[in-house]
């Protein structure tokens, strides 16, 4: 029985042996003080000084979460302390969960603009993408009268303040570890504030139908898209408990996967569109890998005719882009095709007349 115990604890040890990321004091102010680049700061120099020796002190305690509450009942542990900011994003997701319960409720579509192109930076023109989200949503608004929310990405590169950071990868050392809605951030001993996805998983939560629409960049998917896809990784077996996990503790979380780990779909059920344009290459292969992520997430198709790969203005100059889909107006139809099967789909799920093929059957590997 003990041979047994330290095989299970040598099973769960995290395995280290990276080189440490930590700054130095002055390495540190030094970073910080960049924030006031500016010559307009020069006068608040000594005001930033002491600034950036608060900044220190919060690094150096590493205060992540500065601001606690006990979790309460319903949780894990009562008495753990919970980040208000993580709650405040767990009742704004449950909230949405409601919204997206609610029958007598208008249904909801979610538009996502995938393009980081926009008249307002540094190309000077708005973007395909936007053009084809705007048909999308007026195909629906007048076809149907459904809510439709537009999550236009572009806004990572032409708002202050809006960020998605990376995905740090938790789900990969145990599922337990990867709490839903992401605990990651906001970091504030990293300065790693004013991310957007607390915002963006109640979007997701609250619609009944999701359409992606997105350029190809360099055969991908563009860096908004798989910087919210990487971050929609807590929403597909994510633990809603983090004081299951006394936050973060590796050890316990990788206990917790092993004892038997549910993976709770917290977006199961919802139907997508997707829609990718190219102008040379790569747009199938994007397409494929969107509408796979998204069957993954156990979201369901709605058919052929909702997931589109198109070009426009094929090897054609990137100066009359808009030109072409100006004239291209079978891919304009396509798309307001791929929307209106979208809520036609909704339609028919939220009456019962669109079921899912399957759901009564269990997956023998969820992850």
């Amino acid at each position: 029985m003990a041979e047994q115990t330290q095989s299970d604890k040598a099973g769960i040890e995290p395995r280290k042996g990276m080189p440490s990321p930590r700054l130095g004091e002055a390495e540190f102010k030094q970073r910080y003080r960049k924030l006031f680049y500016d010559p307009a700061f020069e006068a608040e120099a000594d005001a930033i000084g002491r600034l950036a020796q608060i900044a220190w002190q919060a690094y150096s305690n590493e205060r992540k979460s500065p601001v606690t509450r006990k979790a309460g009942q319903g949780f894990h542990d009562p008495g753990y302390d919970l980040s208000v900011e993580w709650i405040a994003a767990r009742e704004a997701v449950e909230a949405a969960q409601r919204r997206h319960e609610d029958v007598a409720a208008p249904s909801r579509i979610l538009i996502i603009n995938g393009s980081s192109r926009s008249e307002h930076t540094c190309p000077g023109e708005m973007s395909k993408s936007f053009r084809l989200v705007e048909l999308a949503r007026r195909a629906i608004v007048d076809g149907h009268g459904f809510l439709v929310e537009v999550l236009d990405l572009s806004r990572l590169a032409s708002e202050y303040g809006r960020k998605i950071y990376p995905c740090k990868a938790c789900f990969s050392t145990a599922a337990a570890l990867c709490h839903w809605p992401c605990s990651c951030y906001p970091n504030h001993s990293l300065g790693q504030v004013q991310d957007w996805m607390n915002d963006i998983y109640p979007l997701w939560v609250e619609a009944h139908g999701v359409m992606i629409v997105t350029p190809v960049n360099w055969y991908q998917t563009s860096s908004p898209i798989k910087l919210m896809m990487d971050r929609l990784v807590c929403a597909d077996g994510g633990n809603p408990d983090p004081s299951l996990t006394q936050g973060k503790d590796p050890a316990l979380a990788k206990q917790a996967e092993l004892s038997g780990w549910d993976y709770p779909r917290h977006l199961e059920g919802r139907l997508f569109s997707v829609v990718v344009h190219g102008d040379t290459e790569g747009a199938a292969n994007a397409r494929h890998a969107l509408a796979d992520w998204l069957r993954s997430m156990k979201l369901d198709p709605v058919g052929e005719i909702a997931e589109l790969d198109r070009y426009i203005g094929y090897w054609m100059p990137y100066a009359t882009s808009h030109d072409e889909l100006d004239a291209d107006k079978d891919v304009q139809i396509a798309v307001t095709n791929a929307a209106l099967a979208l809520a036609e789909a909704v339609a028919r799920r939220r009456t019962g007349q669109f079921s899912t093929i399957g759901a009564d059957l269990k997956d023998p590997r969820p992850k």
